[in-house]
């Protein structure tokens, strides 16, 4: 039965054509080993249920087994010594088995050192060279073989004991670290040995390590004494922290007549001024020698270096110490003053010495007076702008235009960026008393232009009134030298009386985009600041709050809680005194005002919406939607109301803001988002064009073909509760 086993475990084969066996390590029938038969390993085997189920190279990435070794080494042919004693490390790497032996390297050893085994799985010494190393054969105090080469191991690390212990390993106790004779008898004469000469060494690299790019910065001032007009010389001093040194550059004013030198003084260590005067060349040295024999032999001397320096001479340097605000120093027989100093010298003293007060020397005179530049007055010829750039210099340049407010204000698709307001003549003409003007401000550059409202049968021609352009106020003296103040366009707003070369207007309406994009930017028009216009009106009624609760509630008999817009401003008026403008009563009845809600049928809404985008060749119904799709992040099929206005507004849409608005908000679900798929559907006329027999022609708004008729929304009925409410509190 084991020989029929033993047939059945082994396999021939074919390898170059010659008969071969194979499958040595396959176990017999039922994959039970044979009897008296040793498997081999072919990788570390570690316990089960130890770590994570991954694979080797995964769960042991990066983990190294570390052993301190060291191996004999036979020396032939040297006296000195018969072996040496080379210490390593064997490094066991858990992912792969291989093993790497590295020698660290030894000053002035003379043997090549680094690595010595490369890594690699190594195989077993005979007659086991057909296994290889695994976790099992390393542990502290054993001796392994290695290419012939014996490695005693004597000690690892204590990443690697921990890791053997887990193993199952019982560790071995550390073993000595042996000396080689050779190092530790040249390590002696060495150490017996001393220096022919007391070399001194002084050490600047830790100064220089620290402080390197650290520079001190003062700025002094020195009066030169031999100068014709004794005027001060202004200079800046740096010591550099590095290696102590100083150099000086002096700050030459404009037209001094002085010549520009790169330094007052150049970079180096400056001495401290001497009671004996200055040194000879030659006196201060940075070692001294003594003269052995003096002029015993034939008159030569030998010389030695001497390490107490007898005879020495020592001068002192400047320091960091000797630098502070108002000291004197001498500069080579000029006395410098130190007047004050950066904000990083400051900083340095005040953390290194505790100095607290840095106050400065003042060391310049006064300015003098700076002269106010006059400018003639305007003669009358061009405009003031061009008639002052040719006082400016020689070559006259034209005027600059605010760039950056024509492209922020200039018109953009939808946003026309201009305030009509609507004209009447203040006279008492009973021919121009009728007259209706068109005054339109544009915000790019401040420009307006007039135009009157063509009536039939009066005798009045219609069309453009005033050109275009920048309006003076009135009341200014023409030739002058200040420039002129120019009307901008927080002089308009309903109710103001303007005066145009000399035509007084009244400001009697304005359109429904005039009043939005006033009330949007509310910081600059303080007529359409709902805040401003609430504290106003509360500072006014605040002590009669019953009277003016009475008020209300008596113009309000059937208790419907809103009244018309009429009553409402003419109970402002009386309350106020006059002292609200006619556009701060608009805007309040417009912040509680009642607005009709119009339903419109979806299909004649998106019908009229079609034609438009027809009309206008508006195709870009892809591109729309791939956009709308990027936006959405979560990929819900929603995106807020404001963010689809602004991407429709992004491509042009040739929708008005209010009709776009009202489409958006018909195709809001309940959290009020916009299903945006559903909306450029409904728009793409392209692919879902609705029949014109559900078409109804609704009058989309332009805004260039506004009138000057009240806006297509009134203000009519006013909520006074809330209004009440925000004034004096809720009543009890």
């Amino acid at each position: 039965i084991g020989k029929e086993k033993f047939h059945k475990s082994q396999h021939w084969g074919y390898c170059n054509n010659v008969a071969m066996l194979v499958g040595e390590d396959k176990p017999g029938i039922g994959g039970e080993p044979l009897p008296g038969r040793k498997l081999k390993p072919k990788y570390s085997v570690f316990p089960e249920g130890m770590g994570s189920d991954a694979p080797a190279w995964v769960a042991f990435d990066k983990q190294v087994l570390s052993f301190d070794a060291y191996f004999e080494e036979e020396v032939p042919d040297k006296n000195q010594e018969l072996y040496r004693i080379r210490h390593c490390k064997i490094y066991f790497y858990l992912e792969d088995d291989t093993i790497q032996v590295i020698e660290p390297q030894v000053k002035n050893s003379g043997i090549t050192q680094g690595t010595i085994v490369r890594r690699h799985r190594i195989p077993l010494p005979p007659p086991h060279e057909d296994q290889f190393y695994t976790i099992d054969h390393f542990n502290i105090n054993i001796e392994v073989i290695l290419y012939a080469r014996k490695y005693k191991i004597i000690d690892c690390d204590q990443f690697t004991k921990n890791f053997l212990r887990k193993m199952g390993i019982r560790l071995n106790p550390p073993a000595g670290r042996p000396d080689d004779p050779y190092t530790k008898e040249r390590q002696k004469i060495l150490d017996s040995m001393k220096p022919l000469r007391p070399y001194e060494r002084i050490d600047t690299l830790k100064q220089f390590l620290e402080h390197d790019g650290h520079v001190l910065r003062f700025f002094c001032v020195w009066d030169d004494p031999e100068s014709m007009f004794h005027d001060p010389r202004e200079l800046v001093l740096h010591y550099y922290l590095s290696d102590d040194t100083i150099d000086i550059k002096e700050i030459i004013p404009v037209n001094s007549g002085r010549d520009a030198v790169p330094l007052f003084l150049r970079r180096d260590k400056l001495p401290k001024y001497a009671p004996t005067g200055l040194y000879q060349p030659g006196t201060i040295t940075s070692r001294t020698v003594l003269n052995v024999f003096g002029k015993l032999v034939g008159n030569r001397g030998h010389y030695i270096l001497d390490n107490r320096k007898t005879g020495a001479v020592h001068q002192e340097f400047y320091r960091d110490s000797d630098l502070k605000i108002g000291a004197v120093i001498n500069v080579w027989g000029r006395k410098i003053i130190l007047c004050d100093c950066d904000e990083f010298t400051k900083k340095y003293y005040r953390t290194k010495y505790g100095i607290e007060d840095f106050t400065p020397v003042p060391y310049k005179a006064l300015p003098p007076p700076k002269l106010e530049k006059k400018f003639p007055p305007y003669t009358g010829f061009g405009s003031e702008e061009d008639s002052l750039c040719s006082c400016m210099g020689l070559l006259p340049k034209p005027p600059q235009r605010d760039f950056k407010k024509f492209m922020e204000k200039d018109r953009s698709g939808m946003e026309s960026n201009i305030l009509r307001f609507l004209a009447k003549f203040v006279t008492d003409s009973p021919i121009d008393k009728d007259r209706k003007f068109i005054i339109s401000y544009f915000l790019s550059d401040d420009t307006i232009s007039v135009f009157e409202h063509i009536q039939r049968n009066t005798g009045i021609l219609g069309g453009k009134f005033l050109e275009r352009g920048r309006i003076k106020k009135p009341g200014q003296e023409l030739f002058k030298s200040e420039p002129s103040e120019y009307f901008k366009a927080q002089n308009l707003f309903v109710g103001a009386k303007v005066c145009f070369h000399g035509h007084n207007f009244l400001l009697v309406d304005a359109d429904e985009y005039t009043f939005n994009y006033m009330e949007k930017h509310a910081n600059e028009f303080s007529v359409a600041d709902i805040g401003v216009i609430l504290k106003k009106l509360k500072d006014i009624t605040e002590s009669r709050s019953r009277e003016i609760r009475q008020v209300f509630a008596a113009t309000d008999p059937e208790h419907t809680k809103v009244i018309q817009y009429d009553p409402f401003r003419n109970l402002i008026v009386r309350i106020t005194d006059g002292a609200f403008s006619e556009h701060e009563i608009l805007t309040l009845g417009r912040y509680y005002s009642v607005r009709d809600e119009y339903e419109i049928d979806l299909h004649s809404l998106l019908s009229a919406a079609q034609q438009q985008l027809k009309k206008n060749n508006f195709e870009n119904f892809e591109q729309l939607s791939a956009v709308l799709i990027y936006n959405d992040r979560e990929k819900c099929g929603v995106l807020p109301h404001e963010m689809c206005r602004t991407i429709c507004k992004s491509f042009k849409l040739p929708l008005a803001d209010d009709n776009l608005q009202a489409l958006l908000t018909m195709f809001e679900n309940d959290h009020k988002q916009v299903e945006y798929k559903k909306f450029v559907d409904g728009l793409n006329w392209r692919e879902n064009q609705i029949p014109a027999c559900q078409t109804i022609k609704i009058p989309f708004k332009n805004e260039d073909d506004w009138s000057g008729q009240p806006p297509s929304i009134p203000v009519k009925g006013i909520k006074y509760l809330p209004l009440l409410d925000d004034l004096f509190g809720k009543e009890e």
